[in-house]
């Protein structure tokens, strides 16, 4: 063992103290036990989070048996993939440790679901990881760093390298190529040539993997720092062509300006700008906050805000336009966030952003009132911060009096919407008189004629502001008094 792999297993050590116990305990049961995986590479890479990962020789219900031994809490939620979690403090820490039987899974040629199968040996279980970078183990009884693909020259290289030959680790799991892309995003890592050749020949092979699976890696790359990389590998390689065929399509279009950048290339931008506005949303006293949380709604929108265009673009006058592409948009990422099976809350969240992100502009050249602000507080409704966020994020231009122009004229809206919602009370906008109150006023009974009266009143409220119990109710008998019988 090298010197360099003698201090990263002091340090592996060092960095989690419960490992030891662990180790202690799995080696008095006569079996191996080996820090593995992601847990090894971050440790390396000086990101280490409290949950560990483990691999042993010992069966789940041989593992369960011991992991009773070392903490009160413990799970078998994923026995049938051989695997036992549990949690337990240690060094002013929370850890959560999950320890998997040796495996030796493949996909068969058609199936959407891996056979599960367990190895005896850890030379057979770390060939059969994604990449060598994670292909690397600690036997933490014996305190010796396991690493037979060169993981750690990889790890120090920046580079991901499958532990064999890529087309077989590919068709074994082929999840693995869209874990590479989300490694470019969340590592900053860049695919060697022989495995990125074998994802863009293989990449229709993804269309095996389970929608969730597949839905779960997109995500994680989307929550990384830097996610442009990975979304870049996943067009490039093509299999962008098959979980998300939108997103190559706008490669052909040129924005609205007809300039600088394809769509593609502005939605990447718009993505990298809605993170930085995200996250400075969340600073504390001008610092980043450590508790921040990536969001996956703002991200999602910012990503497909614009993959109405393609369907939409036209040539008017020899100037091309999109007209509409913010309500085909919005069908286009319910249809497809449906098939990847996102939450609904996520669709209709992202939907709604898509659908009303182009509501902004113009407000620079036309004076909006007091109505019309309103309306635009009530239709955002919970997603409001999530629309500013996109909204100012939208503009990519390299014009820097049309960019300051812009957020000269959102900065004067947000104060305006500021101003009316500390006046008016915007975020609970009600009409003056509840249900009962307009059935007491026209003498009426329940029906849908209250749901009538109701918005006619919801809609004087959001024209002309507070008007008061008394002015609502003159105004709904004339209202009454006038309408179509």
């Amino acid at each position: 063992m090298s010197q360099v792999q003698r201090r990263a297993v002091a340090e592996l050590l060092r960095t989690a103290p419960l490992v030891d116990e662990l180790g202690r305990l799995f080696d008095e049961a006569g079996e191996e036990l080996y820090l593995v995986g992601g847990s090894v590479r971050d440790a390396l890479l000086g990101r280490l989070g409290n949950d560990l990962d483990f691999t042993t020789s010992a069966g789940p219900d041989r593992t369960e048996e011991i992991l009773r031994r070392f903490s009160r809490s413990v799970w078998s939620i994923g026995r049938e993939f051989g695997t036992i979690g549990a949690s337990r403090s240690a060094g002013g820490r929370d850890w959560v440790v999950e320890i998997t039987t040796f495996r030796a899974d493949a996909y068969s040629p058609d199936s959407r679901k891996p056979v599960v199968a367990f190895g005896d040996n850890i030379t057979d279980d770390l060939v059969r990881r994604d990449f060598t970078v994670n292909a690397m183990a600690v036997d933490v009884v014996n305190r010796v760093f396991v690493d037979p693909h060169d993981g750690l020259r990889d790890l120090a290289a920046g580079v991901l390298r499958t532990p064999s030959a890529p087309r077989v680790s590919f068709s074994d799991d082929p999840l693995r190529m869209m874990r590479a892309a989300r490694f470019a995003a969340q590592l900053g890592f860049t695919v060697e040539p022989a495995a990125f050749n074998a994802m863009t020949v293989m990449h229709e092979r993804i269309a095996i993997v389970s929608a969730e699976r597949v839905r779960d890696e997109l995500s994680k790359l989307l929550l990384s720092d830097a996610p442009r990389p990975g979304l870049t590998l996943m067009v490039a390689s093509g299999l962008a062509d098959v979980v998300l065929p939108e997103l190559p399509a706008m490669r052909l279009e040129r924005d609205e300006h007809f300039r600088h950048k394809d769509v593609f290339e502005h939605s990447l931008t718009v993505l990298d700008q809605a993170i930085a506005l995200e996250k400075a949303r969340d600073c504390k006293d001008g610092r980043p906050d450590p508790d921040h949380e990536p969001d996956l709604v703002i991200r999602l929108a910012a990503l497909l805000h614009d993959i109405g265009k393609p369907a939409t673009r036209a040539l008017e006058g020899g100037k091309v336009t999109f007209h509409h592409h913010d309500v085909v948009g919005a069908k286009l990422a319910r249809r497809r966030l449906r098939a990847l099976h996102y939450p609904r809350s996520v669709v209709d969240a992202v939907c709604q952003l898509i659908e009303q992100h182009l509501r902004f502009h113009g407000y620079g050249e036309q004076d909006w009132t007091d109505s019309a602000v309103r309306r635009y507080v009530r239709d955002a409704g919970d997603q409001l911060e999530h629309l500013h966020i996109l909204t100012r994020s939208d503009c990519t231009t390299r014009n820097r009096r049309k960019a300051e122009r812009l957020r000269r004229a959102y900065d004067e809206l947000e104060a305006r919407i500021d101003e009316l919602r500390a006046q008016e009370e915007l975020d609970a906008m009600r009409p003056d008189l509840d249900g009962n109150q307009i059935m007491e006023v026209l003498g009426i009974g329940p029906g849908p004629e209250v749901g009538t009266a109701y918005r006619y009143l919801l809609g004087l409220r959001m024209d002309e502001g507070p008007l008061g119990a008394e002015r609502a109710a003159e105004a709904l008998r004339a209202w009454w008094a006038a309408r179509p019988r």
